[in-house]
């Protein structure tokens, strides 16, 4: 039987109408394919209380398998201190929140003795230029960590000036004279309480967001806000494992301060070191 001719104008808005009911016939497909444009979070583990000392033993085996790079990175957090003391050694306000603004930035500054232990995990060749131009494995990512811990560590040194401004309104002291009033009298204990609070502060957020970041923006091609949400979720769910890992971080940083900066030759690489082993026991692999 003949059929009248349907215009191609009806004949479109009909595919489109038969398209979009196939759309609504299927609601899970749908649901599925936008969960797909969503990127997922990583898997938290859960480690023991000790993890810590096992991700030091790993690091020190990483250590004896390629001692030149790790040792060439102790070096440079050494002179970096070095040159720090030296340039601000008449500004001790100067000198002490850039000596807390280095374990601030530590995380960046390790990049390279991450790209080391994934490297050696990974049974590849391990040289000094592969672990200087980590960086380039996800560049936006870690770029936008990086400028994320640059505004916290000026954020710190600001505020680190304004307390020594408050308490000090006539004269900044001399780094002899700050040892001798500051520390050893209980006229400035409220200094001391305000100062080392503030840093306290600093420093437990840039723990929180940056213990497993870096290593995971390396290892994955992954976006710095899903890292930083990992990061502060593994320490949320392993808050006696993460609290002995901060001590052991901070106890290796005096070491290598009280040592002139010699001891950050070794403290800083087994913490580098060990930042990597510590992430691949906190966040499931792919």
């Amino acid at each position: 039987m003949f059929q009248p001719a349907v215009p191609a104008h009806q004949a479109a808005d009909v595919k489109m109408e038969n398209k979009n009911d196939s759309r609504g016939d299927d609601p899970m497909q749908d649901m599925l394919q936008q969960e797909q444009a969503v990127p997922s979070f990583p898997t938290i583990r859960n480690v023991p209380i000790q993890a810590a000392f096992r991700w030091l033993h790993l690091a020190l085996r990483d250590i004896r398998r390629a001692p030149f790079p790790c040792l060439f990175y102790g070096v440079v957090f050494s002179l970096m201190g070095l040159l720090l003391h030296w340039m601000f050694v008449a500004a001790p306000h100067q000198t002490i929140t850039l000596a807390t603004g280095f374990m601030l930035v530590g995380p960046f500054l390790a990049m390279g003795l991450y790209e080391t232990s994934r490297r050696l995990e990974a049974h590849e060749q391990v040289s000094l230029l592969t672990t200087l131009t980590a960086w380039r494995n996800n560049l936006s990512g870690i770029g936008l960590f990086a400028m994320i811990l640059a505004l916290m560590f000026a954020g710190w040194m600001r505020v680190s000036v304004v307390v020594f401004a408050l308490f000090y309104t006539d004269q900044i002291p001399t780094l002899d004279s700050m040892l001798s009033t500051t520390f050893f009298t209980e006229d400035n204990l409220s200094f001391l309480l305000v100062y080392f609070s503030s840093g306290f502060i600093f420093a437990l957020l840039v723990f929180a967001i940056s213990v497993v970041s870096i290593p995971m923006l390396l290892d994955r091609d992954g976006d710095t806000l899903i890292a930083i949400f990992t990061s502060s979720l593994a320490m949320w769910r392993n808050p006696a494992a993460m609290t002995v890992w901060g001590l052991i971080v901070v106890s290796a940083c005096l070491i290598g301060f009280l040592t002139y900066y010699i001891g950050l030759i070794i403290t800083m690489p087994i913490i580098g070191l060990a930042s990597w082993h510590a992430y691949r026991d906190l966040v499931d692999q792919l």
